[in-house]
């Protein structure tokens, strides 16, 4: 398995890959869904606001995931991880928390300091993900599943408070996304 950032030359595949991913486990329709978001994400965030990584196996895209600038009151450098997707016939390999892995060192390298998803916690506490109360960072729109609402730090410092809501790329100011 490789990992390597996201290359103009995987785009298609990139994209693909969460439509079949999400398809194959939750339905056509969030197939669709998540094919739309990844390329609202590749097409409407600026470079510098958006990190990209792939698994690859084969020449194959197998797995992917993005990170997009979060904008908090405390200043933190921090990034969203979301999506992440690994083609089904490659899960349950340890693709999906290499990746993250692999992501997360490039990010620290690049001086981003904090590092939030809103997904699984069995998963990402897998990959160094914590809790993280809407207290201390309120999530961009009110979350449906407040349990999800998780973090880690890159630098060695504490998530600083903040005041009021962080804001996301323009791809994931939809509340219905929350």
């Amino acid at each position: 398995m490789h990992y390597a950032t996201l290359q103009s030359h995987h785009t298609d595949a990139f994209i693909s890959l969460f439509k079949e991913t999400f398809a194959a486990s939750e339905g056509t329709n969030e197939g669709d869904m998540l094919r739309g978001l990844v390329k609202q994400l590749l097409d409407t965030t600026e470079a510098n606001a958006l990190f990209g990584f792939v698994a690859i196996e084969n020449d194959q895209v197998v797995g992917g995931v993005l990170f997009s600038r979060l904008i908090l009151s405390s200043h933190q450098n921090a990034f969203m991880l979301s999506p992440l997707a690994v083609h089904p016939s490659f899960q349950k390999q340890g693709v999906g928390q290499g990746l993250v892995c692999h992501a997360l060192g490039v990010l620290k390298a690049a001086g981003v300091s904090l590092v939030v998803t809103y997904g699984d916690p069995a998963f990402y506490q897998k990959v160094g993900f914590e809790a993280l109360s809407e207290d201390t960072l309120a999530a961009p729109h009110p979350l449906s599943q407040p349990i999800g609402w998780l973090a880690q730090t890159l630098d060695g410092s504490d998530i600083q408070p903040t005041q009021g809501r962080c804001e996301c790329v323009a791809a994931f100011n939809n509340p219905e996304l929350w």
